[in-house]
């Protein structure tokens, strides 16, 4: 909310600097964002007038005019604005004057000057040039009663400041001018001066009818009609300037009254053109299919959950939020009909975000407006119209009131030993009663409690955890104590055989990928495809409908991320992902960190297309598989060795994808994408995946001292002919079991071959085979390994192969 200070002291004037006035009100709880001067600094700048003005004798778009300043003589000043003309009162810059700093940022000094070979000893100025609007059509024209010779920052009132709150939705009530005088009025103990409202005198008894068919959207609908009015006066130069200075651009007299009274007072009010209203007026819910065009220029399309003023005919308004185009005020307009309405805030909150825009009169009646004073803001704004756009002919009607849903007081009590406690502060019931008394708050005491009746403006004043903030706000944020912690602080150290999710960032990093953070709402169809759930965790009010639910995989947002950089010519992606997934588990069970019946672990998962390397000369470019991959997760979890298994998995190629197992656990899979989604998502390469549970990444075996062996290692090739079933695990487990006396120190295969296949129907039905060749790496601690020891290992090895696997060796 945007306001001159100087509005803020004809309510409430302390003795307060504007400084220390923001100070006070960011302290109290309403945050004072911006302080901004109305104009920036310029001197010697007046008011003038133009006596005369003929046209320049060397120039077609240039005239001379003698203006008065209020010196013994006038000054020759020649200027080229369209609409320089005798008789009018502009702002004038004296020689020496400095205007603002212009687009180069130094300061415009006015001088003595020739143009076109008259001398000209000023300059008069548009209010772009003081910089004071962005207009620039022409010279700024004053008021005609402004006194000659004035210095214009006095007259302008120009060394005021705006002032911009940044409100939190429970200040409804200091939404308007005067509510934020009624908080600096309880602030600082300055007397607040209560506007009045005479009542008009009623010259007619015209009253349109209005019927409230809707209780639970209008509780309070006062209105009277107003005949004779002129719409085309002009608004008062301190109206325009005021509302200018609130953020609001000057309409038509008519409008800018509503306006003005709505930043004054906080009232939003609608004014219809009486003659355009057919019959009467109806509040109520809006009805499917009806359409009302919009004083924006928009035509909406309302349901039963909008609330309408109707007439007779058609829909004429948006309760609460905007008026219709049908019976807006024109040049045309004679006679008025002004509404002042209490809506209930539950009736308008979210209607014109529904339509995709807000409103000044929406953003308030959400929040909730004061349904006491609909009566007296209509006559503030009658007295206005009549001052304004008042003629000969001008006669109001009587009011007409109808409360029909008028909202109950609600009685608060606070506990003065509980409000000690929330603020960690000593309190005694005088300073309390103190606080809530200077907010205007009606209480009654007794021991140790106050009981408040909110007031018909404060629809934040609900519960006691209220009043303690109004407390609070009173005694000032910064005078609460500073309480250090009672309890210890003791760093928590993370386990010796735990690392970080950071390391696991760098380490996937390190290995070419690109972190990326994605939404937890996903596609319900991904769910469906790519992770295999036929019940995802659906949202109840999704953001989007394509994130609708809750994921249970980190694949399908790593894909949408694959195809946007595809899209985008990316030849080669690698990307990763640290987030949470959501699954529905019955045996979890509520506490701080847990929601009962919903498991919701951490999963780091990653995807790479494209090429191995970045190109370069000294090797052929290769595209990446799935064994890349798979050693990209074994180097992840090193030291950690990993086993694999053929598995399947929705996502995934049904031949190519491998369950990964960390110590006999499955903890996730690698593979690559199934081809029927990557026809689906038209992806010119199958891309390679991993997902996997992050706490297994994250746990690492701690290192432990082993010396280097002393004696000299021995290695021995062996060869074995194998069932072509036979997997890599499978053989290196068979291995390992041999009972070699401990001198085994490494396995590596090193080959496979294939035989051609046999030739001979015999031979074909025989199971086919494959070589598979193994180097045994031994060596012992006390000694050189002998000829015997050797033989006995190997031997072993090979007897272990053919018990195990049926191997035989290779001859």
């Amino acid at each position: 909310m945007q306001f001159p200070e100087s509005w803020l002291r004809e309510f409430c004037n302390p003795p307060l600097s504007t400084d220390e006035l923001a100070e006070a009100l960011t302290m109290a709880g309403l945050e004072v964002e911006e302080l901004r001067p109305v104009a920036p600094p310029f001197t010697r700048i007046v008011v003038g007038e133009i006596k005369d003005a003929v046209q320049h004798p060397n120039a077609d778009r240039l005239r001379v005019c003698q203006v008065d300043v209020g010196q013994a003589e006038r000054l020759t000043i020649v200027c080229g604005a369209p609409n320089a003309r005798a008789g009018i009162k502009v702002p004038c810059a004296l020689v020496g004057a400095e205007l603002p700093p212009g687009d180069d940022g130094q300061p415009f000094l006015i001088k003595v000057g020739k143009l076109r070979g008259v001398e000209s000893f000023g300059m008069l100025c548009s209010a772009r040039e003081l910089k004071l609007s962005q207009d620039h059509g022409g010279l700024l024209e004053l008021a005609a009663e402004a006194e000659v010779g004035q210095d214009i920052r006095t007259h302008l009132l120009l060394d005021d400041t705006l002032f911009t709150l940044k409100l939190t939705p429970n200040l409804a009530h200091c939404l308007s001018v005067y509510g934020v005088a009624r908080e600096v009025s309880a602030l600082t103990g300055t007397p607040l001066k209560t506007p009045g409202f005479p009542k008009a005198s009623c010259a007619i008894h015209d009253v349109l009818p209005v019927k409230v068919s809707a209780p639970d959207l209008c509780g309070r609908f006062s209105g009277r009609i107003i005949r004779g009015v002129n719409p085309k006066a002009a608004t008062p130069a301190w109206m325009v300037d005021r509302l200018a200075r609130c953020g609001q651009r000057s309409v038509t007299a008519l409008v800018d009254i509503s306006n003005y009274v709505m930043f004054e007072l906080g009232r939003p009010s609608h004014i219809f053109d009486l003659d355009k209203i057919h019959g009467g007026l109806d509040v109520r819910w809006g009805q499917p299919g009806e359409q009302l065009k919009l004083l924006n220029g928009n035509t909406v399309t309302v349901d039963a959950q909008v609330g309408v003023i109707a007439d007779a005919v058609q829909v004429e308004s948006l309760a609460g939020i905007m008026g219709g185009d049908a019976t807006a005020v024109s040049d045309d307009t004679r006679n008025i009909f002004v509404e002042a309405a209490f809506w209930w805030p539950k009736a308008i909150a979210g209607r014109s975000r529904r339509f995709n825009f807000s409103t000044d009169a929406g953003h308030r009646f959400e929040r909730g407006v004061d349904p006491e004073l609909t009566v007296e803001h209509i006559e503030r704004i009658t007295r206005l119209v009549i001052d304004i756009c008042g003629t000969p002919d001008t006669v109001c009607g009587p009011m007409d009131d109808q409360q029909v849903a008028m909202p109950q007081p609600v009685k608060v009590s606070l506990r003065v030993a509980r409000a000690t406690k929330v603020l960690g502060m000593p309190l005694t019931q005088v300073q309390c009663v103190k606080a809530l008394t200077g907010l205007g708050l009606p209480l009654t005491e007794s021991d140790g409690m106050i009981e408040v009746t909110a007031p018909s403006y404060r629809f934040d004043l609900q519960i006691e955890e209220d009043l303690i903030e109004e407390v609070a706000r009173m005694i000032g944020f910064h005078n609460l104590p500073q309480t250090p912690p009672q309890a210890p602080i003791t760093a928590k150290i993370r386990p010796e055989n735990q690392r970080s999710p950071f390391a696991v960032r760098r380490a996937l990093a390190g290995l070419g990928y690109q972190e990326t953070i994605n939404f937890s709402f996903v596609e319900e169809r991904w769910e469906h495809e790519l992770a295999g759930n036929p019940n995802p965790i659906k949202l109840l009010n999704p953001i989007a409908s394509q994130m609708s639910v809750m994921r249970s995989s980190l694949l399908a947002s790593l894909l949408q991320v694959l195809k946007f950089n595809q899209d985008r010519k990316a030849q080669r992606v690698r990307v990763f992902e640290l987030g949470r997934v959501f699954l529905r588990d019955a045996s979890v069970t509520s506490t701080d960190t847990t929601v009962e019946g919903f498991d919701q672990p951490m999963r780091v998962a990653g995807m790479a297309m494209g090429a191995v390397d970045e190109p370069e000369w000294g090797c052929k470019e290769r595209a990446v598989d799935f064994f890349d991959v798979k050693g990209d997760l074994e180097a992840l979890f090193a030291p950690t060795q990993l086993t694999f298994e053929p598995a399947q998995h929705p996502a995934m190629h049904p031949g190519r994808c491998a369950r990964v197992l960390c110590d006999g656990q499955a903890v996730g899979f690698v593979g690559e994408l199934h081809p029927k989604w990557r026809q689906s998502y038209d992806l010119v390469q199958a891309p390679v995946m991993f997902e996997v549970d992050l706490d297994e990444v994250l746990a690492r075996q701690v290192p432990h001292f082993a010396s280097v062996p002393r004696f000299q290692a021995v290695e021995r090739d062996i060869a074995v002919l194998v069932a072509e079933s036979v997997t890599h695990d499978a053989l290196m487990q068979a291995i390992w079991s041999a009972q070699c006396g401990g001198v085994l120190q490494d396995a590596v295969l090193f080959d496979i071959y294939r035989p051609k296949p046999a030739a001979s129907a015999a031979e074909q039905s025989v199971q086919p085979e494959k070589s598979m060749a193994i180097r045994l790496t031994l060596n012992a601690q006390d000694a050189t390994l002998s000829e015997q020891q050797i033989e006995v290992a190997v031997s072993a090895v090979l007897a272990t192969l053919s018990e195990k696997l049926g191997a035989r060796q290779r001859a």
